[in-house]
């Protein structure tokens, strides 16, 4: 097996460490999610780290799995690309529906929960009301405490890599299976890593922030955001 000299070893892991925290930090979809269900549904920070982390692994892994196969069968960099390009465009779109699906939820639960008056007539012709709401029937359309983070962990799961493939191929091409697991160790790293980051610092400023009217509206505002950035990376790359 090539041993690749250290100047190649440093070089290639530093690009990887390097590209991995910028394709986080610029892709909106890798916090904005967390951050905004975390106010939405009161998550605790370690409860909203915990559910950004689950999605962080499940993010990479699947490219990584991609790519190991990929380099088991010889299939060409152009064709996994093609893949990855692929699974982004669905991982984008899962990520809309679930957003507009989340706000619709939202708004119907608001409505629901709005008293409004039932007119009962007795038999001796006495008409009276009484206020009565839906707050406590059952909805559903399910987002609750269990549901919301298997959505975004499913979504993750389809979310690509598209850096890791090819930096995965640079050693791979040498039989330098020790650099390979090197690169996918640093990548999954600083990707998690640059998640968790990005989400802490963004959940204490918006915890910190007082919305006023809109804290009602808060579920909706939510689930809008999450579409909005589901938007940005189908329709703008970012």
């Amino acid at each position: 097996m090539p041993t690749p000299p250290d100047a190649t070893v440093s070089l290639l892991l530093g690009t990887t460490a390097g590209l991995a925290a910028f394709h986080t930090l610029l892709g909106v979809d890798h916090s904005i999610p967390f951050i905004v269900l975390g106010r939405a549904r009161g998550w605790s920070l370690r409860r909203t780290l915990g559910v950004t982390g689950a999605c962080g692994v499940a993010h990479v892994a699947s490219s990584v799995l991609i790519g190991l196969v990929g380099v088991a069968l010889g299939v060409a960099l152009d064709k996994l690309s093609w893949l990855e390009s692929a699974r982004g465009q669905v991982a984008a779109s899962l990520m809309i529906g679930f957003g507009l699906a989340y706000a619709a939820w939202a708004v119907l639960r608001q409505l629901r929960k709005r008293p409004h008056a039932h007119a009962h007539t007795h038999p001796d012709g006495t008409v009276h009301t009484h206020p009565h709401d839906h707050q406590h029937e059952h909805l559903h359309l399910h987002t609750g405490r269990g549901v919301t983070p298997w959505a975004l962990f499913l979504i993750f799961a389809f979310g690509p890599c598209e850096a890791l493939i090819p930096l995965m191929m640079v050693p791979a091409v040498g039989g330098s299976w020790l650099l390979l697991a090197g690169v996918v160790g640093v990548f999954a790293f600083f990707t998690i890593g640059a998640m968790l980051i990005a989400v802490a610092l963004g959940y204490l400023g918006l915890a910190r922030t007082r919305l006023g009217a809109f804290e009602r509206r808060i579920d909706v505002l939510a689930g809008l955001t999450i579409a909005a950035s589901g938007a940005a990376v189908l329709l703008l790359g970012v």
